[in-house]
Protein backbone atom coordinates (compact mmCIF):
# COMPACT_ATOMS: atom_id res chain seq x y z
CA UNK A 1 0.00 0.00 0.00
CA UNK A 2 1.64 3.19 -1.23
CA UNK A 3 1.19 6.93 0.35
CA UNK A 4 -0.53 9.70 -1.78
CA UNK A 5 2.95 11.71 -2.52
CA UNK A 6 3.21 15.01 -1.17
CA UNK A 7 2.54 17.97 -3.51
CA UNK A 8 3.82 21.52 -1.60
CA UNK A 9 3.65 24.94 -3.46
CA UNK A 10 5.87 27.06 -1.95
CA UNK A 11 3.81 30.12 -2.97
CA UNK A 12 1.05 28.98 -0.85
CA UNK A 13 3.61 27.99 2.29
CA UNK A 14 4.00 29.63 5.73
CA UNK A 15 7.29 30.72 6.47
CA UNK A 16 7.15 28.07 8.99
CA UNK A 17 5.24 25.43 6.60
CA UNK A 18 8.30 25.61 4.28
CA UNK A 19 11.10 25.72 7.76
CA UNK A 20 9.51 22.26 7.85
CA UNK A 21 10.29 21.30 4.88
CA UNK A 22 13.66 21.87 5.35
CA UNK A 23 14.19 18.98 8.51
CA UNK A 24 15.65 16.29 9.07
CA UNK A 25 15.39 13.13 10.58
CA UNK A 26 18.49 13.73 12.76
CA UNK A 27 17.80 17.11 13.73
CA UNK A 28 17.11 16.08 17.40
CA UNK A 29 19.47 12.90 18.79
CA UNK A 30 18.52 13.26 22.36
CA UNK A 31 16.07 10.69 22.42
CA UNK A 32 19.08 8.59 20.74
CA UNK A 33 21.61 9.59 23.15
CA UNK A 34 20.00 8.65 25.93
CA UNK A 35 19.91 4.67 24.50
CA UNK A 36 23.14 4.79 23.08
CA UNK A 37 24.60 5.84 26.58
CA UNK A 38 24.79 2.47 28.15
CA UNK A 39 25.81 0.70 24.87
CA UNK A 40 29.24 2.68 24.88
CA UNK A 41 29.84 2.22 28.94
CA UNK A 42 28.82 -1.77 28.22
CA UNK A 43 31.33 -1.72 25.31
CA UNK A 44 33.74 0.77 27.40
CA UNK A 45 33.75 -1.79 30.29
CA UNK A 46 32.92 -5.27 28.49
CA UNK A 47 34.93 -5.29 25.23
CA UNK A 48 34.41 -8.30 22.94
CA UNK A 49 31.66 -9.27 25.10
CA UNK A 50 29.53 -6.75 25.05
CA UNK A 51 30.25 -6.32 21.31
CA UNK A 52 28.80 -9.81 21.02
CA UNK A 53 25.92 -9.64 23.09
CA UNK A 54 24.47 -6.55 21.36
CA UNK A 55 25.06 -8.53 17.74
CA UNK A 56 22.74 -11.19 19.31
CA UNK A 57 20.49 -8.77 20.30
CA UNK A 58 20.36 -5.55 17.88
CA UNK A 59 21.55 -7.91 14.53
CA UNK A 60 19.80 -11.11 15.49
CA UNK A 61 22.87 -12.66 14.79
CA UNK A 62 24.44 -15.73 16.55
CA UNK A 63 28.14 -14.21 17.22
CA UNK A 64 30.27 -15.02 20.48
CA UNK A 65 32.66 -12.90 21.68
CA UNK A 66 35.67 -14.74 20.35
CA UNK A 67 34.21 -14.12 16.75
CA UNK A 68 34.48 -10.25 16.36
CA UNK A 69 36.79 -10.63 13.44
CA UNK A 70 36.63 -12.18 9.85
CA UNK A 71 38.96 -14.87 9.77
CA UNK A 72 41.01 -15.82 6.47
CA UNK A 73 38.27 -18.54 6.22
CA UNK A 74 35.65 -15.84 6.02
CA UNK A 75 37.36 -13.59 3.36
CA UNK A 76 37.93 -17.04 0.70
CA UNK A 77 34.49 -18.30 1.35
CA UNK A 78 33.24 -14.85 0.49
CA UNK A 79 35.37 -14.84 -2.44
CA UNK A 80 34.06 -17.95 -3.68
CA UNK A 81 30.72 -17.20 -3.22
CA UNK A 82 30.36 -13.67 -4.37
CA UNK A 83 28.73 -13.26 -7.97
CA UNK A 84 31.52 -12.56 -10.74
CA UNK A 85 29.29 -9.84 -12.60
CA UNK A 86 29.25 -8.48 -8.75
CA UNK A 87 32.68 -8.68 -8.24
CA UNK A 88 33.52 -7.06 -11.91
CA UNK A 89 31.43 -4.55 -11.36
CA UNK A 90 33.25 -3.47 -8.01
CA UNK A 91 36.70 -3.41 -9.95
CA UNK A 92 35.07 -1.29 -12.12
CA UNK A 93 34.00 1.30 -9.70
CA UNK A 94 37.30 0.81 -7.42
CA UNK A 95 39.49 2.02 -9.89
CA UNK A 96 37.67 5.18 -10.76
CA UNK A 97 37.33 5.91 -6.54
CA UNK A 98 41.37 5.04 -6.59
CA UNK A 99 41.66 6.88 -10.04
CA UNK A 100 39.76 10.19 -8.55
CA UNK A 101 41.59 10.12 -4.90
CA UNK A 102 44.67 9.74 -6.29
CA UNK A 103 43.78 12.75 -8.73
CA UNK A 104 42.58 14.55 -5.74
CA UNK A 105 45.97 14.24 -3.22
CA UNK A 106 47.94 17.49 -2.42
CA UNK A 107 51.45 17.95 -2.86
CA UNK A 108 53.55 16.19 0.22
CA UNK A 109 54.96 19.61 0.98
CA UNK A 110 55.03 23.20 -0.59
CA UNK A 111 57.23 26.48 0.53
CA UNK A 112 56.39 30.09 -0.84
CA UNK A 113 58.48 32.53 0.26
CA UNK A 114 56.23 34.98 1.89
CA UNK A 115 58.35 37.82 2.37
CA UNK A 116 62.67 38.14 1.52
CA UNK A 117 63.78 35.51 3.27
CA UNK A 118 60.69 34.32 4.83
CA UNK A 119 59.41 31.04 4.01
CA UNK A 120 55.77 29.46 4.78
CA UNK A 121 53.89 26.70 3.85
CA UNK A 122 52.30 23.05 4.58
CA UNK A 123 53.34 19.59 4.87
CA UNK A 124 50.93 16.93 4.46
CA UNK A 125 50.88 13.63 6.34
CA UNK A 126 48.79 10.85 7.11
CA UNK A 127 46.59 10.31 9.55
CA UNK A 128 47.55 7.21 11.46
CA UNK A 129 44.12 4.82 12.22
CA UNK A 130 41.01 4.97 10.65
CA UNK A 131 37.70 3.13 11.29
CA UNK A 132 35.47 2.92 8.27
CA UNK A 133 32.10 2.52 8.92
CA UNK A 134 29.89 0.10 6.26
CA UNK A 135 26.25 0.12 7.40
CA UNK A 136 23.65 -2.82 6.60
CA UNK A 137 20.62 -2.32 8.42
CA UNK A 138 18.67 -2.22 5.02
CA UNK A 139 20.77 -4.05 3.17
CA UNK A 140 24.48 -4.42 2.18
CA UNK A 141 26.88 -1.76 1.34
CA UNK A 142 29.74 -2.89 -0.47
CA UNK A 143 30.19 0.40 -2.11
CA UNK A 144 30.55 2.06 0.91
CA UNK A 145 33.70 -0.22 1.92
CA UNK A 146 35.38 1.28 -1.61
CA UNK A 147 34.27 4.43 -0.68
CA UNK A 148 36.17 4.68 2.75
CA UNK A 149 38.90 2.28 2.52
CA UNK A 150 40.16 3.40 -0.78
CA UNK A 151 40.85 7.18 -0.04
CA UNK A 152 42.11 6.23 3.54
CA UNK A 153 44.96 3.98 1.59
CA UNK A 154 45.46 6.17 -1.41
CA UNK A 155 45.85 8.81 1.60
CA UNK A 156 48.50 6.50 3.06
CA UNK A 157 47.18 5.54 5.79
CA UNK A 158 48.90 2.69 8.02
CA UNK A 159 45.93 0.78 9.63
CA UNK A 160 42.75 1.10 8.21
CA UNK A 161 40.23 -1.27 9.41
CA UNK A 162 36.09 -1.93 8.72
CA UNK A 163 33.53 -2.31 11.30
CA UNK A 164 30.16 -3.48 9.82
CA UNK A 165 27.11 -4.89 11.33
CA UNK A 166 27.07 -9.27 10.81
CA UNK A 167 24.05 -10.58 9.13
CA UNK A 168 21.45 -12.42 10.52
CA UNK A 169 23.50 -15.80 9.62
CA UNK A 170 26.22 -14.07 11.75
CA UNK A 171 28.31 -13.36 9.22
CA UNK A 172 29.70 -10.87 7.52
CA UNK A 173 28.83 -9.55 3.56
CA UNK A 174 30.47 -11.30 1.39
CA UNK A 175 31.13 -8.36 -1.04
CA UNK A 176 31.95 -5.87 1.61
CA UNK A 177 34.82 -8.64 2.68
CA UNK A 178 36.24 -8.59 -1.12
CA UNK A 179 36.15 -5.08 -1.19
CA UNK A 180 38.24 -4.62 1.92
CA UNK A 181 40.60 -6.94 0.18
CA UNK A 182 40.66 -4.97 -3.23
CA UNK A 183 41.33 -1.81 -1.11
CA UNK A 184 44.03 -3.46 0.72
CA UNK A 185 42.13 -3.68 4.25
CA UNK A 186 43.13 -6.89 6.04
CA UNK A 187 40.94 -5.98 9.88
CA UNK A 188 37.34 -6.68 9.36
CA UNK A 189 35.27 -6.75 12.22
CA UNK A 190 31.56 -7.34 13.30
CA UNK A 191 31.13 -4.45 15.23
CA UNK A 192 27.84 -2.33 13.87
CA UNK A 193 25.71 0.40 15.21
CA UNK A 194 26.37 2.62 18.65
CA UNK A 195 28.46 -0.63 19.77
CA UNK A 196 31.36 -0.51 17.02
CA UNK A 197 31.42 3.16 17.46
CA UNK A 198 32.36 2.55 21.15
CA UNK A 199 34.49 -0.44 20.02
CA UNK A 200 36.43 1.88 17.97
CA UNK A 201 36.88 4.71 20.50
CA UNK A 202 37.54 3.03 23.55
CA UNK A 203 39.24 -0.71 21.81
CA UNK A 204 38.24 -4.05 22.90
CA UNK A 205 40.27 -7.15 23.09
CA UNK A 206 39.87 -7.71 18.99
CA UNK A 207 38.98 -4.31 17.62
CA UNK A 208 41.68 -1.98 18.05
CA UNK A 209 41.63 1.73 19.34
CA UNK A 210 42.09 4.36 16.11
CA UNK A 211 42.05 7.54 16.11
CA UNK A 212 39.25 8.39 13.68
CA UNK A 213 35.82 6.99 12.48
CA UNK A 214 34.11 7.73 9.06
CA UNK A 215 31.32 6.19 7.20
CA UNK A 216 27.51 7.18 6.91
CA UNK A 217 25.26 5.31 9.24
CA UNK A 218 22.00 5.36 11.29
CA UNK A 219 20.97 7.72 13.71
CA UNK A 220 21.97 5.50 16.79
CA UNK A 221 25.62 5.65 14.35
CA UNK A 222 25.03 9.74 14.65
CA UNK A 223 24.37 9.18 18.30
CA UNK A 224 26.93 7.49 19.10
CA UNK A 225 29.65 9.56 17.57
CA UNK A 226 28.72 12.48 18.99
CA UNK A 227 28.59 11.40 22.28
CA UNK A 228 32.63 9.68 21.87
CA UNK A 229 33.52 12.94 19.91
CA UNK A 230 36.00 13.80 22.88
CA UNK A 231 38.33 10.38 22.45
CA UNK A 232 38.14 10.04 18.58
CA UNK A 233 37.83 12.47 15.39
CA UNK A 234 34.16 11.49 13.94
CA UNK A 235 34.53 13.12 10.68
CA UNK A 236 31.60 14.85 8.71
CA UNK A 237 28.38 13.80 9.57
CA UNK A 238 26.61 11.22 7.33
CA UNK A 239 22.96 9.81 8.38
CA UNK A 240 19.77 8.81 6.16
CA UNK A 241 20.16 9.39 2.53
CA UNK A 242 18.83 12.68 1.24
CA UNK A 243 18.38 14.11 -2.25
CA UNK A 244 16.71 16.83 -4.13
CA UNK A 245 16.01 16.53 -8.31
CA UNK A 246 16.09 20.14 -9.26
CA UNK A 247 14.45 20.31 -13.04
CA UNK A 248 13.71 22.90 -14.80
CA UNK A 249 11.46 23.26 -18.29
CA UNK A 250 13.28 21.32 -20.68
CA UNK A 251 13.27 18.58 -19.31
CA UNK A 252 10.79 15.18 -19.30
CA UNK A 253 9.20 14.85 -15.46
CA UNK A 254 9.13 11.33 -16.19
CA UNK A 255 12.84 11.52 -15.85
CA UNK A 256 12.48 13.24 -12.69
CA UNK A 257 10.12 11.09 -10.66
CA UNK A 258 12.58 8.31 -12.08
CA UNK A 259 15.43 9.92 -10.10
CA UNK A 260 13.71 10.85 -7.01
CA UNK A 261 13.24 7.78 -6.13
CA UNK A 262 16.80 6.74 -5.72
CA UNK A 263 17.63 7.88 -2.52
CA UNK A 264 13.76 7.92 -1.24
CA UNK A 265 14.59 3.79 -1.62
CA UNK A 266 17.00 3.91 1.20
CA UNK A 267 14.90 3.95 4.05
CA UNK A 268 12.09 5.37 6.00
CA UNK A 269 14.02 8.05 7.45
CA UNK A 270 15.68 9.27 3.70
CA UNK A 271 14.14 12.58 2.77
CA UNK A 272 13.90 13.47 -0.84
CA UNK A 273 12.50 16.26 -2.83
CA UNK A 274 11.74 17.35 -6.56
CA UNK A 275 12.22 21.04 -6.81
CA UNK A 276 10.89 22.76 -9.80
CA UNK A 277 8.89 25.56 -11.09
CA UNK A 278 7.76 23.92 -14.16
CA UNK A 279 3.90 22.61 -13.31
CA UNK A 280 4.34 20.44 -16.47
CA UNK A 281 7.52 18.50 -14.50
CA UNK A 282 6.14 18.41 -11.54
CA UNK A 283 2.67 16.63 -12.81
CA UNK A 284 4.14 14.39 -14.87
CA UNK A 285 6.65 13.16 -12.06
CA UNK A 286 3.41 12.62 -9.77
CA UNK A 287 1.67 10.37 -13.00
CA UNK A 288 4.90 8.27 -13.27
CA UNK A 289 6.09 7.69 -10.10
CA UNK A 290 3.19 4.93 -9.41
CA UNK A 291 4.32 2.77 -12.56
CA UNK A 292 7.99 3.01 -11.48
CA UNK A 293 6.40 1.44 -8.07
CA UNK A 294 5.05 -1.12 -10.31
CA UNK A 295 8.55 -2.71 -11.58
CA UNK A 296 9.99 -2.47 -7.54
CA UNK A 297 9.73 -5.08 -4.59
CA UNK A 298 7.94 -4.56 -1.58
CA UNK A 299 10.36 -3.38 0.60
CA UNK A 300 11.80 -0.71 -1.50
CA UNK A 301 8.56 0.45 -2.21
CA UNK A 302 6.97 1.01 1.20
CA UNK A 303 10.46 2.77 2.03
CA UNK A 304 10.29 4.98 -0.89
CA UNK A 305 6.34 5.57 -0.76
CA UNK A 306 7.14 6.53 3.41
CA UNK A 307 9.21 9.52 2.06
CA UNK A 308 7.57 10.61 -0.72
CA UNK A 309 4.26 10.88 2.00
CA UNK A 310 5.67 11.75 4.96
CA UNK A 311 7.11 15.35 6.44
CA UNK A 312 10.34 15.33 4.44
CA UNK A 313 9.89 14.05 1.09
CA UNK A 314 7.92 14.65 -2.12
CA UNK A 315 7.30 17.19 -4.95
CA UNK A 316 8.26 21.16 -4.49
CA UNK A 317 6.40 23.52 -6.63
CA UNK A 318 8.21 27.03 -6.43
CA UNK A 319 7.32 29.76 -7.98
CA UNK A 320 10.05 30.51 -10.25
CA UNK A 321 13.64 29.58 -10.63
CA UNK A 322 14.86 32.07 -8.12
CA UNK A 323 12.60 30.10 -5.76
CA UNK A 324 13.98 27.03 -6.50
CA UNK A 325 17.56 27.83 -6.57
CA UNK A 326 16.97 29.88 -2.85
CA UNK A 327 15.09 26.41 -1.62
CA UNK A 328 17.72 24.34 -2.52
CA UNK A 329 20.57 26.54 -1.06
CA UNK A 330 18.88 26.60 2.23
CA UNK A 331 18.30 23.03 2.12
CA UNK A 332 21.69 21.74 1.29
CA UNK A 333 21.48 18.22 0.13
CA UNK A 334 23.18 15.31 0.28
CA UNK A 335 23.07 14.71 -3.39
CA UNK A 336 21.78 17.15 -5.67
CA UNK A 337 20.72 16.18 -9.03
CA UNK A 338 20.26 18.66 -11.84
CA UNK A 339 18.35 17.85 -14.75
CA UNK A 340 18.32 20.47 -17.30
CA UNK A 341 19.55 20.17 -21.25
CA UNK A 342 22.09 23.29 -20.13
CA UNK A 343 22.71 22.46 -16.35
CA UNK A 344 25.90 24.33 -16.74
CA UNK A 345 23.34 27.61 -16.52
CA UNK A 346 22.62 26.45 -13.02
CA UNK A 347 25.59 25.45 -11.43
CA UNK A 348 27.11 28.78 -10.35
CA UNK A 349 23.86 29.55 -8.44
CA UNK A 350 23.55 26.38 -6.35
CA UNK A 351 26.48 26.95 -3.70
CA UNK A 352 25.45 24.30 -1.23
CA UNK A 353 25.22 20.19 -1.75
CA UNK A 354 27.13 17.34 -0.73
CA UNK A 355 27.62 16.58 -4.49
CA UNK A 356 25.99 18.08 -7.92
CA UNK A 357 25.32 15.86 -10.03
CA UNK A 358 25.29 17.55 -13.55
CA UNK A 359 22.63 16.72 -16.38
CA UNK A 360 20.24 14.05 -18.04
CA UNK A 361 22.85 11.34 -18.06
CA UNK A 362 24.30 11.92 -14.37
CA UNK A 363 21.67 9.85 -12.27
CA UNK A 364 22.73 9.84 -8.81
CA UNK A 365 23.27 5.80 -9.41
CA UNK A 366 26.46 6.85 -10.97
CA UNK A 367 27.81 8.85 -8.19
CA UNK A 368 27.04 6.64 -5.32
CA UNK A 369 28.71 3.49 -7.38
CA UNK A 370 30.84 3.84 -10.39
CA UNK A 371 32.36 7.61 -11.23
CA UNK A 372 34.42 7.79 -8.54
CA UNK A 373 33.97 11.14 -6.39
CA UNK A 374 32.77 10.38 -2.62
CA UNK A 375 29.64 8.91 -2.01
CA UNK A 376 29.78 9.63 1.64
CA UNK A 377 28.23 13.14 1.94
CA UNK A 378 27.51 15.54 4.75
CA UNK A 379 23.85 15.47 5.44
CA UNK A 380 21.39 17.04 7.56
CA UNK A 381 22.21 20.79 5.87
CA UNK A 382 25.64 20.28 7.28
CA UNK A 383 26.24 20.83 3.01
CA UNK A 384 26.75 24.32 3.91
CA UNK A 385 29.90 23.94 5.90
CA UNK A 386 31.00 20.16 5.31
CA UNK A 387 32.34 18.07 2.43
CA UNK A 388 32.52 14.86 0.51
CA UNK A 389 34.88 12.57 2.33
CA UNK A 390 38.06 12.83 0.26
CA UNK A 391 42.17 12.01 0.66
CA UNK A 392 42.02 15.29 3.14
CA UNK A 393 39.84 13.37 5.53
CA UNK A 394 42.89 10.82 5.85
CA UNK A 395 45.67 13.75 6.25
CA UNK A 396 46.79 16.18 8.77
CA UNK A 397 48.66 19.44 7.93
CA UNK A 398 51.92 20.38 9.03
CA UNK A 399 52.24 24.15 8.82
CA UNK A 400 56.12 25.21 8.10
CA UNK A 401 57.98 27.90 8.34
CA UNK A 402 61.66 29.08 7.96
CA UNK A 403 63.40 32.40 8.20
CA UNK A 404 67.03 33.05 7.28
CA UNK A 405 69.10 35.56 8.96
CA UNK A 406 68.25 38.17 6.09
CA UNK A 407 64.68 38.03 6.62
CA UNK A 408 64.98 38.38 10.35
CA UNK A 409 64.99 41.35 11.66
CA UNK A 410 61.83 43.33 9.42
CA UNK A 411 59.83 40.34 10.71
CA UNK A 412 61.18 40.61 14.46
CA UNK A 413 60.24 44.04 14.19
CA UNK A 414 56.63 43.56 13.41
CA UNK A 415 56.42 41.30 15.83
CA UNK A 416 57.75 42.77 18.63
CA UNK A 417 55.63 45.32 18.42
CA UNK A 418 52.47 43.20 18.47
CA UNK A 419 53.92 40.71 21.58
CA UNK A 420 54.35 44.24 23.33
CA UNK A 421 50.65 45.38 22.50
CA UNK A 422 49.45 41.97 23.86
CA UNK A 423 51.40 42.01 27.13
CA UNK A 424 53.40 38.88 26.44
CA UNK A 425 56.89 39.55 27.97
CA UNK A 426 58.43 36.83 26.73
CA UNK A 427 57.10 36.80 22.93
CA UNK A 428 58.94 40.37 22.68
CA UNK A 429 61.80 39.15 24.44
CA UNK A 430 62.90 35.93 21.68
CA UNK A 431 62.59 38.64 19.30
CA UNK A 432 64.62 41.38 21.12
CA UNK A 433 68.45 42.58 21.07
CA UNK A 434 68.62 39.52 23.61
CA UNK A 435 68.31 36.80 20.95
CA UNK A 436 70.61 39.33 18.17
CA UNK A 437 73.38 39.02 21.44
CA UNK A 438 72.85 35.35 21.60
CA UNK A 439 73.07 34.62 18.27
CA UNK A 440 76.21 36.52 17.46
CA UNK A 441 77.80 34.88 20.18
Amino acid sequence: MTRPINFHELAKLSPEQRRKLQQRTEADLTEFEAKVRPIIAAVRDEGDEALARFAREFDKAPVQANGIAATEADFAAAEKALDPKVREAMEFAAHSIRKFHEDQMPEEMWLHEVRPGAFAGDRSLPIPSVACYVPRGKGAFPSVALMTSIPAKVAGVKDVIIITPPGPNGRIDDATLVAARMAGVQGVYKAGGAQGIAAVAHGTQTVPKVAKVIGPGSPWVAAAKRLVSHLIDTGSPAGPSEVIIFADDTVDGALAGLDLLVEAEHGPDSSAYLVTWSRRVAEEALAAIPTYWAQMGEQRVSFSSTVLGGPIGGIVLARDEDDAIAFCNEYAAEHLEVLAKEPFAYLGRLQNAGEILLGEYTPTTLGNFVIGPNHVLPTSGWAKTASAVSVFDFLKRNSIAYVTSKGYPELARHAHALARYEGFEAHANAVSPLRDRILKR
